[in-house]
């Protein structure tokens, strides 16, 4: 683990895949369409984010087919900061890697991941972990053993084919939102043990570009 954040050395960065979070929140995580200024269901914010990266780079640094993990608790609504923030970097990576994703997560390079840089209060490090992504019939599923099992599944909509779905939003995070829930989703790392199962969800297409 390393609790230090190299300085930003590129000047551009993209990422283009997928977003999954599964949080404690009631379903559906009131987030996407407050655009994070109403409060948790519960209260304070629990969560886990996965983002996997189909293409990406930061500078001449390639980042295509790495996996990220986040950990994040928040004492109140996600607009007003306070964030505690670990994270986990796909065990393939190398040293600008790691140091290009650190800087993105830190919002040190701009682009719709900034703001993280006056939201997060308390940085608890990061670690090189294996990161599994998998696609099922009905959802996603992201797994970092020993810390993340996260299987999600869509909402299913009125039509009986087709999930719920939240679209041309402004949330940070992408214009289109698959409704989720947790099916078996545990957090156990950094002093926390959460069971979020049966909670919300969501996943994203996410195409980022920074500054």
């Amino acid at each position: 683990m390393s609790q230090v954040i190299p300085e930003k050395d590129f000047k551009f960065w993209q990422i283009e895949g997928e977003f999954l979070m599964s949080c404690n929140c009631d379903i559906f995580c009131p987030c996407v369409i407050s655009l994070g200024k109403q409060a948790p269901t519960h209260g304070k914010c629990l969560t886990w984010w996965g983002i996997n990266i189909h293409n990406g780079f930061a500078g001449s640094t390639r980042l295509d087919g790495l996996i990220v993990g986040l950990m994040l608790e928040t004492p109140g609504p996600l607009a007003e900061g306070g964030w505690t923030v670990g994270m986990y970097i796909d065990e393939r990576s190398n040293a600008a890697q790691e140091a290009a994703i650190l800087n993105i997560f830190a919002g040190n390079a701009g682009g719709p991941t900034g703001w993280f840089s006056i939201m997060i209060d308390r940085f608890l490090g990061w670690k090189r972990v294996p990161i599994t992504w998998e696609e099922h019939e009905d959802g996603w599923e992201m797994n970092i053993p020993k810390k993340i099992q996260g299987r999600v599944a869509r909402v299913g909509g009125a039509d009986g084919e087709n999930p719920v779905m939240v679209e041309n939003t402004k949330y940070w995070v992408g214009s289109s939102v698959t409704v989720s829930k947790g099916v078996k989703s545990r957090f156990r790392d950094f002093g926390r043990n959460w069971d979020l199962s049966g909670q919300s969800a969501e996943y994203a297409p996410v195409l980022w570009r920074g500054p």
